[in-house]
């Protein structure tokens, strides 16, 4: 049976009650991506995340991001790049032994917000940050986004890479997610949303923002965790993808 990834990015909140509410999703997805202190989290939200992606046998990943809790980190910092290096590793060397102290550990590491974009538009920076992990963290597999620079990046160093795909974003006709600014670009109703996760999940042809064509798969489809029914969300995808022969895991 074809197979397919399901992650999201989790451990966002700041309470107990946050935790479980990510709880919710787990049973319907196969990996998540923990937020470790730069935009969002703590060591009580890591360490609860941790337990909840133990006890739903999930891929664990870290979730770094610019260091602005303030803005959730969702706008670019202007940080020299071993400043920025340094953050990076702060953050998943945090979850790392969160990790380590649960006798679990991660697997993959994957950007968040306004630094996965960043990366994936600018090769100078999708070079320095794949090296790095590359370099500081060989054992972790990088995700990102399918067909942009974090790929190729990693293609260059023969580096196992997770290709990202979304469910509920168009995409432009060279492949890269169409800006948020432009019209029709995020999809907000749940069916088109289920049919565009399946078609990246087989390869097959959907519509670009445009109404052009498109066709390419992906390794792992994103679910969006703040969506105030991300767990009816989780379950109706997992649903879906089996009721078309995919089964989903890491």
């Amino acid at each position: 049976m074809q197979t397919i990834d399901i992650n999201c990015d989790l451990g966002e909140g700041k309470t107990s009650a946050d935790c479980r509410k990510d709880a919710q999703i787990m049973p319907y997805i196969s990996r998540c991506n923990i937020a470790c202190g730069g935009h969002a989290g703590d060591l009580n939200t890591m360490q609860l995340s941790i337990a909840n992606a133990r006890e739903n046998q999930l891929a664990i990943g870290a979730h770094p991001g610019y260091p602005d809790r303030e803005h959730f980190g969702r706008r670019t910092l202007q940080m020299e790049t071993g400043q920025l290096l340094d953050a990076v590793a702060e953050q998943i060397n945090r979850l790392q032994r969160v990790a380590r102290a649960a006798d679990l550990r991660l697997e993959h590491v994957k950007l968040h917000g306004a630094l996965y974009n960043d990366a994936e538009s600018s090769t100078e920076l999708a070079e320095s940050i794949t090296d790095f992990i590359i370099e500081e963290f060989p054992q972790l597999k990088i995700m990102g986004l399918a067909n942009a620079a974090m790929e190729a990046a990693a293609k260059r160093h023969n580096h196992p890479f997770i290709r990202e795909g979304f469910m509920d974003r168009r995409y432009l006709n060279d492949h890269q997610l169409a800006p948020r600014s432009m019209d029709n670009s995020v999809i907000t109703e749940l069916a088109p949303c289920l049919e565009q996760a399946l078609c990246l999940a087989k390869g097959r042809v959907f519509q670009s923002v445009s109404g052009e064509p498109l066709q390419f798969s992906v390794d792992s489809i994103c679910l969006h965790g703040d969506n105030p029914i991300a767990p009816t969300i989780a379950r109706q995808l997992l649903e879906h993808f089996h009721r078309h022969h995919l089964e989903v895991r890491p």
